[in-house]
Order: structure tokens, then sequence, then C-alpha cells
């Protein structure tokens, strides 16, 4: 059976809808209105005789008959993007062409992202970059994202992961004034007569501090009256000495050479998995994305 060029489109357009659950979001990825996007749909969907996708007010989910045509057509769509985007390696890198779409996490955007995309630009400035951070789990596949970018243990398994840093080190601070009136813990159980600065983690849990000397390991769930997953604003917080605060060293280290924050219980820092970033194994990389996964490797701004 043949296929002419709109029915092609038609299909394109219900995998995009399909992939990102949102007629806004793929008006965005296709650059078309959202409202273009559900006329495309209904016309498709009368032309076929079949309902693909549920709409309504706060969300868009596929029908049965959507999931069995996603299935099939997800795939195909994605070997078309990879054939495509093989072209680009037959440009010099500073022509690269494209948009990446990326989630990461907040300490990424700061400490990986933000020191290594003003050269990238320079470099490729013909690449478009969207990068949407938040500290959820999101699902880089149902975000619509090419990539993601977390710590190494929360990488889901289904996903390639390619390290993007080395370890890091966690450690507790607080400000001067602060621990000259409460005083400076010398273990981590003298955190549970601190006011500490709780973390809610992505999936909304607390995060319970974690400690190593030797062979030891500890995990306290530390008492505090602010629960936050936001770096800067705990910066801010420890600073105007609100308590202490939990963070990856590399977070902390202008501030504590500033004098505005002692680095306190450092002989019970622990070391933890560095950055890494991950996508769907059936995806090739994108031309933007693997030129910019090789500049931070080369620019290393946390190590690897």
């Amino acid at each position: 059976m043949r296929i002419n060029r709109t029915e092609l489109a038609d299909l394109g357009t219900f995998v995009a809808i399909a992939r990102h659950r949102s007629f806004r979001r793929a008006g965005l990825a296709l650059g078309v209105s959202a409202s273009a996007l559900s006329h495309a749909l209904k016309a498709m969907e009368a032309r076929l005789g079949v309902r693909l996708v549920n709409r309504t007010s706060r969300s868009v989910t596929l029908t049965a008959a959507g999931e069995d045509l996603l299935a099939s057509l997800d795939a195909p769509f994605a070997a078309i993007g990879s054939a495509l985007d093989v072209l680009n390696r037959h440009r010099e890198p500073a022509e690269a062409t494209g948009r990446i779409r990326l989630n990461v996490l907040e300490h990424a955007s700061t400490l990986l992202l933000a020191p290594v995309l003003p050269l990238f630009q320079a470099r490729h400035p013909r690449v478009e970059i969207d990068v949407r951070v938040s500290n959820d789990l999101l699902d880089v596949v149902e975000t619509g994202a090419d990539a993601g970018i977390r710590y190494g243990g929360t990488v889901p398994q289904d996903m390639v992961a390619q390290r993007l840093s080395a370890d890091l080190r966690w450690v507790v601070v607080g400000a001067p004034g602060y621990l000259d009136r409460n005083g400076t813990p010398d273990h981590p159980s003298d955190l549970l007569a601190h006011r500490c600065l709780r973390i809610r983690l992505g999936d909304e849990s607390l995060y319970r501090w974690e400690f190593e000397k030797g062979s030891e390991a500890l995990a306290h769930d530390v008492p505090g009256a602010v629960t936050i997953d936001n770096t800067q604003f705990a910066l801010t917080l420890a600073m105007s000495g609100g308590g202490l605060a939990y963070l990856p060293e590399p977070c902390v280290g202008p501030a504590v050479a500033r004098g505005d924050l002692r680095i306190v219980l450092a002989d019970w820092a622990p070391t933890g998995a560095g950055f890494h970033l991950y996508y769907p194994g059936r995806r090739q990389l994108p031309t933007g994305l693997r030129l910019l996964l090789d500049l931070i490797r080369a620019v290393k701004p946390l190590g690897l």
C-alpha cells in the first residue's frame, strides 16, 4: 500500500502528539500552533474512521487504537529521524544545525551546562538548545526530550548512560554566625540538635543525609522546619544563618572561599555518583547532542 505526502505528514503529527501527550508541546516541537495540530488530528481520525486520542482540558491520552498505531510507528519514525541526522555528519561541525531538547537536574544545569554552553554556542551557533531544568524524575521519552542528565545512580535501567563528570563529594555547610551560636557538629548524630534544611527529592520523598567514614556509613533523617528542592535557595538560607545545608561541594565552593559558609563534618563527607547523560537505546544521538557531549568531556567542568 502506497502512502501519499499528506498521510505521511498526518502520521508524523500523530507521533508528535502521542510522544508529548500535549498539543501545545507537540506544536512547539513541530513549529505549528496547537489548534492546527488539533484540526489535523481530527481530520485524520475522520478519514481513518477511528479515534486515536482522548482529549480533555487537562490531559491527552491515547485510545487502544492510538497505542497500537504508536507502537507501529515509533520505531520507523525514530529511524527516519536518525537517517536524516546522518546527513549532518557530512557537514563540518561548525555547520551543525537542529535543536537539542534536554531534561536536566538543577545541579547539572549550573555545574555542568552553564560553564560549557557559551563555548558550545560560539562553535555551533545554528544549533538550538532547549533545556528543561527540574529535579522531578521526568521520563525523557514522554516529555519529548532527546536526552536527560541525572546522577548516575538514578538513571533508568532501560536507558543508555554515558558519564559526564567525576563523582562528587557531598558536604554539610553552615554560616559562621550560625555555628558560633549553635556549636559545630563533630559527629553526624550531633545534627539532631541543629536546624537543618531538609531536602525534598523528585519523587516527593525526603532525603536522608548520608555520611561515610572509613567502613562506617550512616543516613540521618535530619530535623528542620524548612524543606526545599532548590540549591540557590538553600545557599541563601544557609548564608543567612537559617540552618545547615547538605550540598555537592562544587555548589558551595565559592561561598566557602569567601568565608560566607564553613564546611563541617568534613571527615564524614561521602562521595556520590557523578552526572550521566541518558537516552533511549533505540535512538541515535542527534549530531548537536553528540557535539555537546564531546565538548563537555573535553572541557571537564567537574572532572571526568
